[in-house]
Parts: C-alpha cells; sequence; structure tokens
C-alpha cells in the first residue's frame, strides 16, 4: 500500500473559511477512513497521477471524496468533500 500524506498546511487549506469545503472541519477521521478503507478508487480520466477516493457515511447519506494526488510514489491529499453520487 502507498503512503498517503495530507499536511496540516493543505488541511488548512480545505477547511479554510473562504474554501468552499469549509464544512469539512470536523471530518478529519472521516477523510482517514475513506483513505485507509474506501468502497471504491477511481483513477481520473484527465490526469494518471489523481485518484479519487470514496467511502460511504450512511449518516450523511453521501460518500466521501478525497481526491490524491501521486508524485514521485508519493500520495498527497489535495481536497476532501462530499457528494451524492461516485463519478467516473
Amino acid at each position: 500500500s502507498r503512503r498517503i500524506r495530507l499536511t496540516k498546511m493543505q488541511w488548512s487549506h480545505i477547511i479554510s473559511p473562504k474554501s468552499p469545503h469549509a464544512y469539512m472541519t470536523n471530518f478529519l477521521e472521516e477523510v482517514r477512513e475513506t483513505l485507509v478503507e474506501p468502497d471504491k478508487i477511481i483513477l481520473t480520466l484527465y490526469d494518471n497521477s489523481k485518484s479519487n477516493y470514496y467511502k460511504y457515511y450512511k449518516n450523511i447519506k453521501k460518500y466521501l471524496k478525497v481526491i490524491v494526488k501521486y508524485l514521485n510514489g508519493s500520495g498527497f491529499v489535495i481536497t476532501a468533500y462530499f457528494v451524492r453520487n461516485i463519478v467516473k
């Protein structure tokens, strides 16, 4: 399994008040769970260095989508947010 990092700086960027995903503040543990035990991983069509990790959360009735970019074998979380459906 490849290592995936989420830096403090990137997390603060994701949850910044100016970010459309600012509501993610309380979902750090879910982001971790999605990366460790995803329901599905889909390579993005337009950029094969990126993967979309999905995990369904019944309480929210949505999937958490975590976008990971791979660079030199290491994964970095770019962003994370909830979506209604898994999109290819």
